[in-house]
């Protein structure tokens, strides 16, 4: 069989059919593929921003009119660049799974100075989404003290907007998709080889940050890949059985289908990011609006959730002081390092290359101490991937700054440096009458049990990470432990709002 794929002109757009070609081949080996590149709307129009462009599919409408008169099987598009409406005589057949659907910062690294003196940032980017979600972000997050941050307008495909960038002397920053960079630096095809070594000899002159979803949700489906077909060639839509992945699909069509639900299209100041994860699937919504309502929501949806009485709820501090340790030298090899707390920063250590955060309160705290943040697990455990690794351009060595019992989840994959240890100064009286306990820490798990081993059989709760396999490892120990009573929620607002339902 031979088969006719289409999509865009770009370099990314390319190698998105490519992959797509590809992914057929492997399961159908006898499949014959012809590629078809041509310039969209917005690839023609590079003045305005996007969201200034009037006509809908402005980087897939074009493609409507091959589908229709047959001139090709199928068009591989962003899923992102679909409208939210769709046409009724084509479909979506597949949808390949997913790249990391979070923005990057890059900034230049010839600026640091220049922002520091004139407490001024000015960034490249066309998305009222990410002006508005990012603002205050930076404000706070990076390492300098700024009183403005203005977004300039940028066009073109991602060589052309990062060259900008090292062109303009009055540019610091640029933000775009991480997939997009992600992909083109790990194109297998010998024609994607010069630009890649364009990108990388770019990215010499530049820092960067994986900005959290938390705070910039993706634009709606950002990262996955769709094949649309004609509604009627169901002999299109059983070949790509094999690579469609429906997971993607799932979390594409719920952003899509939120997005919509507040008008949809790229002028939006609105991000939407849905994840499936092992204890259920995670909706962040944030952003204005047309209408100027706010939008901030962070939500956690799983199975039966067990609901408590608010005053019988805990969710207090165990009190416990903080003794400094001596801590030797960072290996040699050691280039990256999880930071579990900013408290976990010896004063004497200089970075060793990139740093990764537990959640964005330590995130904040560093980045006042001047250290350059790459990024953070967003509070979700040490077990998400931070996927630096394309980036990096090398591999990374890491270790965990933690306090001397933190938890070891893979000593090999991330070692502990213990930097400070833990000392309980008792706070036994809180726990009374309480039935209901929302954990922060193991360890501050572990010293209420030896303080009040009593309420080990009311019910707990805590986040999705290393805190929930101390408990649950101690309850185990103990002959305890009981799903029901042991729950895991996104933050303590989750809680509180889950159990009051």
């Amino acid at each position: 069989m031979r088969l006719k794929i289409s999509a865009r002109k770009s370099d990314l757009a390319r190698l998105q059919a490519f992959m797509v070609g590809d992914a057929l081949k492997k399961k159908h080996p006898h499949l014959e593929v012809e590629y078809l590149f041509k310039e969209s709307l917005g690839d023609k129009n590079l003045t305005d921003p996007l969201w200034k462009i009037p006509e809908k599919g402005v980087f897939t409408e074009d493609f409507y009119g091959e589908l229709t008169r047959g001139e090709t099987d199928m068009v591989v598009h962003s899923w992102k660049d679909l409208p939210t409406e769709f046409k009724s005589d084509t479909v979506i057949a597949a949808t390949l799974p997913r790249a990391d659907q979070r923005d990057l910062l890059l900034l230049k690294k010839s600026h640091f100075a220049q922002i520091k003196d004139s407490r001024a940032l000015r960034v490249y980017s066309s998305s009222p989404r990410r002006e508005y979600n990012l603002t205050d972000f930076f404000k706070s997050h990076l390492p300098f003290t700024l009183d403005s941050v203005k977004f300039e307008s940028v066009r073109g495909n991602i060589p052309t907007r990062v060259r900008k960038l090292l062109e303009d002397p009055n540019i610091d920053g640029l933000i775009v998709a991480k997939a997009a960079l992600d992909r083109l630096l790990t194109a297998t095809q010998d024609e994607f080889k010069e630009v890649q070594g364009l990108l990388r000899s770019y990215l010499q002159n530049l820092t960067w940050a994986v900005l959290p979803l938390s705070v910039n949700p993706n634009a709606a489906a950002q990262g996955a890949l769709a094949v649309e077909i004609l509604t009627t060639r169901k002999d299109l839509v059983e070949l790509l059985k094999p690579i469609h992945d429906e997971s993607t699909y799932q979390c594409a069509q719920k952003e899509r289908e939120i997005l919509a639900s507040f008008g949809g299209g790229c002028h939006q100041k609105i991000g939407v990011a849905v994840m499936h994860r092992t204890y259920g699937e995670i909706t962040l919504l944030k952003g204005l609006t047309d209408q100027g309502k706010v939008l901030d929501t962070r939500a956690l949806s799983t199975s039966s959730v067990p609901t408590f009485p608010e005053n019988s709820m805990w969710s207090g501090d165990v009190k416990a002081e903080r003794v400094p340790l001596n801590v030797a030298p960072l290996a040699p090899h050691i280039n990256a390092l999880y930071v579990a707390r900013s408290e976990a920063w010896p004063e004497n250590l200089s970075s060793p290359g990139f740093v990764w955060t537990a959640g964005l309160k330590t995130w904040k705290n560093l980045a006042q101490k001047g250290i350059w943040v790459h990024g953070c697990a967003e509070s979700l455990g040490e077990q998400e991937d931070a996927r630096l690794d394309i980036l990096a351009g090398a591999p990374l060595h890491w270790a965990k700054l933690s306090h001397e019992e933190g938890y070891e989840s893979n000593v090999e994959s991330l070692p502990l440096i213990a930097t400070y240890s833990l000392k309980s100064t008792g706070n036994l009286g809180s726990f009374a009458g309480k039935e209901s306990f929302f954990w922060s820490s193991g360890s501050q798990f572990l010293q209420a049990m030896q303080e009040a081993p009593e309420i080990l059989t009311k019910h707990h709760a805590c986040g999705p990470g290393n805190t929930y396999k101390v408990i649950r490892a101690y309850m185990e120990k103990k002959n305890a432990f009981d799903p029901s009573r042991l729950r895991i929620f996104l933050d303590q607002d989750d809680w509180r709002q889950q159990c009051k339902k």
